[in-house]
């Protein structure tokens, strides 16, 4: 099989992947960025409802998870979420802000993907989609990478490949899996920003679709105030996305339904009144949630034969829901993977493993998981960028 000499090959040609392929050639260096999927860039295609969510006005260290929290700080400096917005202002892409700092396209995600493909083809690198990796070894001072088509030598080398999260776009181990063979450790792994699940006996009847503004904590992270939305099969919305990456298998979450209100104060206006729990409940709360969740908590008889401790014990239920989730829907549905390549096997300024000179680690791979919103595109963004300025 033929053998080529470049001086960079970038395996992934997804967002990290195809920012640290443009981020190498511009400053010169020959790159050679190979991806098994025939389609580029799958998941920013389908992200933020096909208008990519492509950064967050307020991308800093402390919206990142991981065993090390500062090791994203260098990255992030050194290509920040301005930085993108910048090139993204340059290509003419239109983009709005819709909420808490997330930026997202006026038109299409696409406007994304070619604003990265044109960025590598400025100076020009080997495309190899549909190419399957065969194997890798190090040699002569770089790295072999044989493929279905080729092989090549290289350098350096970047691994670019994702996590596990949404299989059917074609996510898979490889990365990983790359990462032992160097004996480099890598954190466990589990489903990131991904809806929770119940057992049937634990949901409040047929709550499918019925959405709340809740303030959500999981485990030993910060709570989230934004939507919950109840689903067939558990909970899911942008408040439980968030706290999912916090959460641990066995652990309760605790939802304050009616964060920002006098649940008491209600109660005491209407507590001689003839007023039947749910429908107190139900100017404050959907009406379908109100029943439910007052018939799981006691008989439901008019407001007047309440005692006042069992109205003050609805209202601590009320603001302090706790609830043991059975597991989540997996990586089918999770926007990231939570865990991978250990940072302290990393150089936070360059990404270069520490024992392997020339290789290095990318995007959603490396121990780093952001926030909803943005956060974990901004990270392949600086991640990729960094790692094309040293490799």
């Amino acid at each position: 099989m033929q053998r080529q000499d470049i001086d960079v090959v970038v395996i992934g040609a997804g967002a990290a992947g195809m920012m640290a392929a443009a981020s190498a050639s511009q400053r010169g260096r020959g790159v050679a960025l190979i991806d098994h999927s025939e389609r580029l860039a799958e998941k920013i295609r389908i992200s933020g409802g096909g208008r990519c969510n492509f950064t967050n006005t307020q991308a800093a260290a402390d919206r990142y998870l991981s065993r090390n929290p500062h090791f994203c700080k260098s990255a992030l400096a050194q290509y920040s979420q301005h930085d993108f917005i910048d090139l993204v202002n340059r290509y003419g892409v239109a983009w709005h802000e819709k909420k808490l700092g997330q930026l997202f396209c006026d038109d299409s995600a696409q406007n994304i993907i070619d604003l990265l493909k044109a960025e590598c083809d400025l100076v020009g690198i080997e495309w190899r989609m549909g190419t399957s990796i065969a194997s890798v070894e190090a040699l002569d001072g770089g790295f072999v990478v044989r493929t279905n088509r080729e092989t090549w030598h290289c350098q350096s080398l970047v691994i670019a490949t994702g996590g596990l999260s949404i299989p059917p776009i074609g996510a898979t181990g490889f990365g990983y899996d790359l990462a032992r063979q160097f004996d480099l450790p890598v954190t466990p792994l589990a489903a990131g920003l991904v809806p929770l699940t119940f057992e049937p006996k634990d949901l409040y009847g047929e709550l499918a679709g019925v959405s709340l503004d809740c303030e959500a904590h999981g485990g030993d992270g910060p709570s989230f105030r934004e939507n919950v939305l109840f689903t067939h099969r558990g909970v899911s919305g942008p408040a439980i996305l968030q706290i999912s990456s916090y959460w641990t298998p066995g652990r309760e979450i605790s939802l304050d339904l009616l964060p920002g209100r006098d649940v008491s104060q209600l109660f005491e206006e209407a507590r001689r009144s003839d007023m039947l729990l749910p429908n107190v409940l139900a100017d404050w709360l959907p009406k379908r949630f109100a029943q439910a969740f007052c018939a799981a908590h006691g008989e439901v008889k008019p407001m007047k034969q309440y005692q006042v401790a069992e109205l003050a014990a609805l209202a601590n239920h009320l603001h302090d829901w706790r609830v043991k989730p059975s597991g989540s829907e997996g990586y089918k549905k999770a926007e990231v993977t939570r865990g991978g390549v250990d940072t302290d096997a990393l150089s936070s300024k360059t990404m270069m493993a520490r024992k392997v000179p020339g290789l290095y680690f990318v995007g959603e791979v490396v121990d780093v998981t952001g926030w909803l919103g943005g956060y974990n595109f901004q990270w392949a963004w600086s991640s990729g960028w960094v790692a094309g300025q040293h490799a």
